[in-house]
């Protein structure tokens, strides 16, 4: 009973009977909670990596080789207090970077949990909404445009659908599917609507057996962001191993102790590599993602965050996000003798009420407001065609008693072109204009009864969907972030430009169609000269308010006839630079079809825009994924959100602000971490080097370089959950600023290393073992106070202040290292004075440090002031 090919050949009626299940009341929910323990979950099973194999993952490798070979080296010259230390700290690497790695695995997992897909699903006689992992063979389904098919089906019930299987197939078009056909598990519904009984779950579905076959390994696409990461932490791990070498060189020309030397270099190669990356910027992530996730927006992806924080124009849906999405019915216009309660019966008719559809959730609160509830039960819907972008209606042919009907309801000019010669063009599109300029999305309603040839136009019914509340202050905040909040709609230019009004968007709302490139303003402006010209000759006295009143009215006609009239080719048509300046200067976008999504961010992208584009439907998957950030809003299809980067979980434009919000504090502290990492690799190898080459002097002892190691790591961790501010301009990786600011703070590193060396050996003419311990401390303490020069582009005493838990990782860290040169542990003791000489030597270089960050801001940043 699990597998398709076990239903294949049968009819639907054998298919229901073989599955134990009945099409009117669907599974009983013990019986669907029994075959759940007989089939389990219909998911496929994800192969995870073994515990064990993550653990042992830590010690293979070329960084944790080092470590191992060090240790053995250690062992050989019998340096057991070395090699304990150097063990301790192999181990607490691997730990923290296991216990990271954990958190980021377990965030992604929680993310996961939340995009789970939905199922409508009739059990014990009604339909419910229920997670598509808990459906079994024999559950009665309904699948509709947009959803992702969530098993393998035998459609049951309905007219047709067109299901996209080129995930599975190849097939490039839609196929189209009747009753007695099978759906397989994650096609597309393309289009139609219709009842299905689930066959096969989970490995059992033609899909599962596919990945059965197939074990595809998708590596996750790296943002530019991660990319220039890596390329960091390779350019700083050829510089180490390079100066490393030459440190091994001059040892051998000075005839020194191989292994010793082999030890130290290997040791300070680990040092000075960034080992702490990969776990700091999954981390850094995952930290991001879990608190984009508590304010309802849910990642796809962990390094589409990257992509958020450096969009710069956002276009918006107006529908659900710049609007309450809940429609209310305004005062309805009818014709020809029809009452308002035929109207809104008749529109009732031409819906369906169990979908839930934004727009017809109004029809039926209607009714039941005024009691009209009893006499739709009379009505029979026998047909039901819901609507699509393309017939732009909705259709059902009803049954009362012996009689049949068809009705429809729809976009007023696709009504108006069905119906008979007798309705008056004219009147109907003059009352849908003026609720269009009032804000209102016009519904016309025509019913086609048995002894009609054509249908028969009922009346209008205008929708108002306000905007929401908090739209017109997020638009300003956006605006503040540097945000460019471009609406797109499907509504006409009127509603567009009266909602744009009101939230303080602008008014230079373009058509769709002028976007291609086809321009009818010039025949518009020309018209209206015309117009106004031959109203005064003959109308010699007429005032120039008359002539303006006439030609408005002329345009508009105009307006209307050259909505329809496809230009001439190669006529007022724009060139592709033109018509990119064209999509930048507009404040928003009406009549907008799925297609005309793709086409705006393609041209902004070539502009250079990263841009953002919110969608909801089947149709908007392209422009999702074509966006640098696609984000899914509230209740979007299946096949939006698998599409999107980001998924919201709530309705309105703020979810989106705030998402960019985090977004760029993320960013802001992977940054500041990279300059940390860039500066410290120079400052400790470049000193290492140079004072070994030129000074023939081992600044520092192995032991202690692991001990730096061990110190740094831990502070830099808590990183993730650093207070940063949030940039007012979208943030890119700007590699050159980044690689400049770091070497500069290396470089000033360097110097202060050799400054505390030069007091400690000419000055107070100290030992070599304490001179190593003074230098010790000081690079623990001036490495430490270098994550809170570069966390901040400001002055390290200006707000935002760092977060408890790096103020307090850092500050025990330097304590503990303080201790350890104070009482001598594994170092030569230098005593409570000396001690504070050095932290009183590393707070000075600290602040003339942050100065010279500010003046290296200020000088990389001067042409960009001035331009």
């Amino acid at each position: 009973m699990g597998e398709t090919g076990d239903h294949d050949n049968r009819s639907v009626d054998e298919t229901l009977k073989a599955l134990r299940t009945d099409k009117e009341s669907g599974l009983s929910s013990d019986e669907a909670a029994r075959r759940l323990q007989q089939y389990g979950y219909n998911e496929i099973p994800e192969k995870e990596e073994s515990t064990l194999h993550r653990v042992l993952r830590r010690f293979w490798g070329p960084i944790p080789g080092m470590i191992e070979v060090a240790a053995l080296l250690s062992a050989v010259v019998r340096r057991w207090d070395d090699f304990v230390i150097i063990m301790i700290l192999l181990f607490t690497n691997a730990f923290i970077d296991f216990w990271q790695e954990s958190k980021a695995l377990n965030a992604l997992k929680v993310l996961k949990g939340k995009l789970a897909k939905k199922a409508l699903v009739l059990r014990d006689g009604r339909f419910q909404t229920v997670d598509a992992r808990e459906l079994v063979p024999g559950d009665i389904i309904k699948i509709k445009i947009g959803d992702l098919v969530p098993a393998d089906v035998r459609l049951i019930e309905g007219d047709f659908i067109q299901a996209d299987q080129s995930a599975l197939t190849g097939e490039s078009l839609p196929v189209s599917k009747k009753p007695g056909d099978v759906a397989y598990s994650n096609t597309i519904v393309k289009q139609g609507e219709m009842l299905a009984v689930v066959t096969s779950t989970a490995m059992d579905t033609f899909f599962g057996k596919t990945v059965a076959l197939v074990a595809r390994a998708q590596r996750e696409e790296k943002s530019h962001f991660q990319k220039a990461v890596i390329h960091i932490g390779n350019y700083l791990i050829i510089i180490t191993v390079m100066l490393a070498a030459v440190i091994l060189i001059t040892a051998m020309f000075r005839h020194e102790n191989m292994i010793e030397i082999l030890r130290f270099t290997l040791v300070l190669t680990v040092a000075a590599i960034p080992v702490a990356l990969p776990a700091v910027l999954s981390v850094t992530m995952a930290v991001g993602a879990m608190n984009l996730a508590k304010k309802q927006a849910i990642v796809s992806r962990l390094v589409s965050i990257e992509e958020l924080a450096g969009v710069d124009v956002l276009c918006s849906d107006k529908t659900g996000t710049l609007t309450r999405n809940r429609m209310t019915v305004s005062d309805p216009v009818t014709f020809y003798g029809h009452t308002v309660e035929e109207l809104m019966l008749y529109a009732a008719l031409s819906s369906s009420e169990e979908n839930k559809d934004p727009i017809e959730v109004p029809i039926f609160e209607y009714l039941e407001k005024n009691g009209l509830t009893k006499e739709l039960k009379q009505y029979q819907q026998v047909k039901f065609t819901p609507f699509d972008p393309v017939s732009k209606r909705t259709e059902a042919l009803v049954r009362n008693g012996d009689r049949t009907f068809l009705v429809t309801k729809g976009a007023p000019q696709v009504i108006l072109d069905l119906c008979g010669e007798r309705t008056d063009r004219r009147e109907v599109l003059e009352k849908v204009e003026a609720f269009a300029e009032k804000g209102f999305r016009t519904l016309g309603v025509a019913v086609k009864q048995p002894e009609d040839e054509t249908l028969e136009l009922i009346g209008l019914l205008p929708l108002f969907d306000p905007p929401r509340e908090d739209s017109k202050e997020t638009i300003e905040e956006a605006k503040r972030l540097g945000l460019n909040v471009k609406m797109v709609t499907g509504d006409n230019a009127a509603i567009a430009k009266h909602i744009a009004r009101i939230l303080g968007i602008g008014e230079n709302i373009l058509d769709a169609r002028e976007l291609k490139g086809a321009n009818n303003r010039e025949l518009v402006l020309l018209g209206q000269i015309i117009a106004r010209s031959v109203y005064r000759k003959l109308a010699p006295d007429a005032t120039e308010e008359d002539a303006q009143e006439m030609a408005s009215g002329i345009v508009k006609e105009l307006e209307r006839e050259l909505r329809d009239v496809e230009l001439p080719k190669g006529y007022v048509k724009r060139h592709e630079s033109e018509i990119i300046e064209v999509i930048e200067d507009a404040d928003g976008f009406a009549q907008v079809f799925p297609e005309d999504k793709y086409f705006i961010v393609d041209k902004l992208q070539k502009a250079g825009h990263i841009v953002g584009m919110t969608g909801d439907g089947v149709n908007d998957a392209p422009a999702l994924k074509k966006a640098d950030a696609g984000i899914a809003v509230s209740g979007a299809t299946d096949a939006a959100r698998a599409a999107a980067d980001l998924v919201l979980l709530a309705p309105g434009l703020s979810v989106i602000v705030d998402a960019v919000k985090g977004a760029r504090v993320t960013f802001e502290r992977m940054k500041s971490y990279s300059l940390y990492r860039i500066a410290e690799t120079i400052r400790v190898i470049l000193f290492m080097t140079a004072s070994i080459v030129i000074f023939n002097f081992y600044p520092v002892t192995a032991i202690m370089i692991i001990i730096l190691a061990f110190l740094n790591d831990l502070p830099i961790l808590a990183i993730a959950y650093d207070r940063t501010r949030v940039d007012e301009e979208p943030v890119r990786w700007n590699m050159g600023e980044v690689m400049s600011i770091s070497t500069v703070l290396g470089v000033l590193g360097v110097i202060a290393s050799f400054g505390i060396f030069y007091i400690a050996e000419e000055y107070m003419h100290l030992s070599a073992p304490v001179v190593q311990s003074f230098i010790f401390l000081k690079l623990a303490v001036a490495g430490h106070l270098t994550i809170f020069i570069t966390r901040t582009e400001e002055h390290f005493w200006r707000r935002p202040h760092p977060a408890p838990i790096l103020l307090w990782a850092a500050v025990l860290t330097k304590a503990l290292a303080t201790l350890f040169v104070v009482y001598g542990w594994f170092v030569a003791p230098i005593g409570w004075k000396n001690a504070l000489l050095v932290w009183a030597y590393a707070i000075v270089w600290f602040v003339i440090n942050d100065f010279v960050k500010i003046w290296t801001y200020k000088l990389l940043r001067k042409d960009r002031i001035v331009a």
